[in-house]
C-alpha cells in the first residue's frame, strides 16, 4: 500500500471499567502493543495484541498480531509469498478494511540501512518504512525487488484496527487495554495464537497474573 489507511472513525468503543488496570502501561507510541483486558466485550478484540502503527491527535491505527487465517498469501500475493518465512497466511489484522492488506517486514539489512546518512531515503524509495524498532512497512504495490534482498521475513494483515481522535485513550481510561513495549519478534511470533498470553507472562506484578485469566471473564 503506497500509504497507511485513516483511523476508522465510526466505530464505537465496546469496553467494560476494570478500575486498578486504569492507567497501567506506558505511554501510546507508535511500535507498542495494546493488549486487549479480560473484560473486553468487543469479539473483534477479545484477547487481542495490537500492534500500534500510528497514534496522533487526529486517531491511531494499529494491525492484530494474533489472529491467523487460513488463506495463503501464494493464492493472492504470489511475489511477496516466498519472503513470508514464519507465516504464509494473512492475518486477520482488525475490522477496518479487510479487503486491505497491509505488510509488516523485518531484516537485519534493513536496521543497517536506515542507520546510516540517507538510508531512510534510500529505503523509502523501494516502498520501506520504520514502523518501530526492528520493524519496517512495506507497500505492496511496489514488486519485491530490490527490497527483496534486505527483507528476511514478511507478515501480512488483511484490514486494520483504528481509533479516531480521543477513542482510544478513553478505551485505556476505562481499562480496556494496556500499552506496553514490544519486542520485533512479538510481530513475527512463530505462534500468534499464544501471544496474548507470551507477552503478559514477561510483565511483573498483576499484569503478569492476568496471563491465566481464562477466556470468558464470567468464568474468572
Amino acid at each position: 500500500m503506497s500509504s497507511s489507511p485513516p483511523p476508522d472513525h465510526d466505530r464505537q468503543p465496546t469496553t467494560a471499567h476494570l478500575g486498578w488496570a486504569s492507567g497501567a502501561g506506558q505511554d501510546v507510541v507508535p511500535g507498542s502493543l495494546l493488549i486487549a483486558m479480560p473484560v473486553l466485550a468487543d469479539s473483534n478484540f477479545s484477547h487481542t495484541v495490537v500492534f500500534l502503527l500510528e497514534h496522533s491527535a487526529d486517531g491511531t491505527v494499529g494491525v492484530v498480531l494474533n489472529r491467523p487465517s487460513e488463506v495463503r498469501l501464494e493464492h493472492v500475493l504470489p511475489t511477496w509469498a516466498a519472503l513470508a518465512t514464519g507465516s504464509e497466511v494473512f492475518h486477520v489484522g482488525g475490522p477496518c478494511q479487510t479487503d486491505a492488506a497491509l505488510c509488516l517486514a523485518r531484516g537485519d539489512l534493513l536496521d543497517a540501512r536506515a542507520g546510516i546518512d540517507g538510508g531512510r531515503s534510500e529505503l523509502a524509495a523501494v516502498g520501506l518504512k520504520p514502523a518501530g524498532t526492528g520493524i519496517f512497512l512495506a507497500d505492496l504495490d511496489i514488486e519485491p525487488v530490490p527490497s527483496a534482498q534486505l527483507i528476511n521475513d514478511i507478515r501480512v494483515f488483511a484490514g486494520y484496527a483504528g481509533w479516531s481522535a480521543g477513542q482510544l485513550s478513553a478505551e485505556i481510561a476505562e481499562g480496556a487495554w494496556l500499552c506496553l513495549p514490544s519486542l520485533p519478534e512479538d510481530v513475527f511470533t512463530p505462534t500468534p495464537t499464544t501471544l496474548w498470553r507470551s507477552v503478559l507472562s514477561r510483565q511483573r506484578g498483576p499484569l503478569g497474573i492476568l496471563r491465566s485469566a481464562p477466556e470468558d471473564p464470567a468464568l474468572n
